[in-house]
């Protein structure tokens, strides 16, 4: 069956209130689904308790999401083919506030990891769709602000979760963290489908690549259940990750060869024949790889060593979104004139900068001394995101957008989680090294240690309850010393990511200019 396009005429693109609500809602349905992925993180003790399962289990709720989210990403670009990219991202907006409220009344485990899954399933497409909806509609002058728009709040929107959600939690339920969703999902397709509704996109039918759908569940499926679950299972020593790595080998490796020759792949992998579309994809999924470690291992690090609750952990990393939030419109507005490789330069150094501060500092450093870094980090992020979005999709069609959104925010994913995995691994390896070493000189017979015990002990209580407080003190300098070597390997790997940008060649020129026809 041959793909047959539905003609209609080319629409003008959305000015005054119709463009400023289009992009509110599209903005609030984005930051809906983004800030899903990490406000559930802080809620899982309080899930797992009122479930009656442990916080393990209660992981699930985290994973089940991911895992529906990841593969449903690269299909963004063909859904929205078959059945139109406005009412595509309507639906999945339902979809996704339907499960919301399902999550939100579940009642045993099982229901409420269904409810994620499908949660997930809706949230997959929306992104990638959202963006292709902003620049669609969006004057030519205009798209590097649709552009810095969108891009900031997919930026901001993991940050305030874990603050959100741990505020939620603690002074209400944690079902609210999904209820929350539905007045905001509600509004976004009520405003989305009045605007939007007559400028469909063009709608090409064609056959169902079950092959390469089939491939695509299992590889993608396996491969985020094995990075979710890798660390807890001590990655390739249990038959169960060795099987999922070997599954997900196999069956991406076919389903690579499968679209490339299929007559209608389900994924466009021919875009990775874009040179600006390949560089500016693994750009941004190399640095994303680091930036996302730095946000993963610092909470983490401040509650299990330096004692901070969640939701001071959550202020003391939230300060990198003020000025990411400030930065975002002025760089989108200035996007043409700027040398975008060097932008991009700029964000990997003060990346760099602020991860080599990171690895400085000691257990007893103040909350301020904590801030002040993560502050100015938030320079470099709307200077990473938006010109890399525009080097990305520099080059394509307007029907070739939600596609290479789709594909280039599954790689953004796949990083974050191969992230999480590999860096949490990394800090626990570096901290049993640091541990050993630092265990090598204390004995009962080096003087330091004995006069150092003697002075504890001194203080009131037995010998051994000394010995206990060496040990924990050890422990905290072990893990301290190792978060410290994960902020230098992220340093790194920022430096490493500059000559990748450079591969990249002008010009970059408007996103998609035909789209505005």
């Amino acid at each position: 069956m041959a793909a047959v396009p539905n003609e209609r005429p080319a629409l003008p693109p959305l000015h005054g209130t119709p463009l400023a609500l289009l992009t509110v809602a599209i903005a609030f349905a984005t930051f809906m689904e983004v800030l899903d992925i990490t406000i559930v993180n802080v809620s899982v003790p309080h899930i797992a308790g009122s479930l009656g399962v442990s916080p393990q289990e209660g992981t699930w709720a985290i994973s089940s999401y991911s895992l529906a989210s990841a593969i449903m990403q690269p299909l963004s670009g063909w859904i929205g083919k078959q059945f139109g990219e406005v009412r595509a991202f309507c639906v999945s907006a339902i979809l996704f506030v339907l499960m919301s409220m399902l999550c939100g009344v579940a009642t045993s485990m099982p229901m409420l990891v269904v409810g994620r899954l499908l949660q997930g399933a809706g949230s997959g497409p929306m992104v990638a769709l959202s963006l292709s909806l902003l620049l669609n509609n969006y004057p030519n002058e205009k798209k590097g602000l649709a552009l810095a728009l969108w891009a900031m709040t997919v930026v901001v929107a993991p940050i305030f979760g874990p603050i959100l959600g741990g505020w939620i939690t603690d002074n209400y339920s944690w079902p609210w963290i999904f209820y929350i969703n539905v007045p905001v999902g509600v509004l976004a397709v009520i405003i989305t489908w009045v605007l939007l509704r007559h400028r469909e996109s063009k709608i090409i039918k064609a056959p169902i690549d079950t092959i390469g759908l089939v491939l695509l569940v299992v590889g993608v499926g396996c491969l985020q259940f094995m990075l979710d679950n890798g660390n807890d299972k001590d990655w390739f020593s249990s038959p169960l990750i060795v099987t999922l790595g070997i599954v997900a080998l196999v069956c991406l490796t076919f389903l690579i060869a499968w679209e490339l020759t299929d007559k209608h792949p389900i994924i466009d992998l021919h875009l990775f024949a874009k040179r600006n579309f390949t560089i500016g994809v693994a750009a941004m999924s190399l640095g994303y790889f680091a930036f996302f470690a730095i946000n993963i291992v610092f909470p983490l690090w401040l509650q299990t060593v330096v004692g901070y609750t969640a939701t001071w952990a959550g202020l003391a990393a939230a300060p990198v979104g003020i000025l990411a939030f400030l930065m975002s419109p002025i760089v989108g507005r200035n996007l043409q004139r700027l040398e975008l490789r060097s932008v991009v330069t700029f964000a990997f150094l003060v990346f760099a900068f602020t991860s080599y501060w990171f690895a400085s500092f000691p257990i007893d450093t103040s909350f301020g001394q904590f801030v002040l870094p993560r502050f100015i980090m938030g320079i470099g992020i709307p200077c990473f995101f938006i010109p890399l979005n525009q080097v990305i999709l520099s080059g394509l069609q307007p029907h070739q957008l939600a596609s290479a959104s789709g594909l280039s925010n599954f790689f953004r994913t796949i990083a974050a989680s191969i992230s999480t995995a590999v860096n949490v691994t990394l800090w626990q390896h570096r901290s049993d090294y640091h541990h050993a070493v630092l265990a090598e000189h204390l004995s009962s017979t080096s003087a330091a240690t004995t006069s150092y015990v003697n002075g504890l002990s001194a203080l009131g209580g037995p010998l051994q309850r000394a010995w206990t407080g060496v040990e924990m003190l050890v422990n905290q300098q072990a893990l301290t010393l190792a978060v410290n070597d994960v902020f230098l390997l992220c340093t790194f790997m920022f430096l490493a990511m500059i000559p990748v940008v450079w591969f990249a060649k002008p010009p970059f020129g408007n996103v998609a200019a035909g789209a505005s026809h």
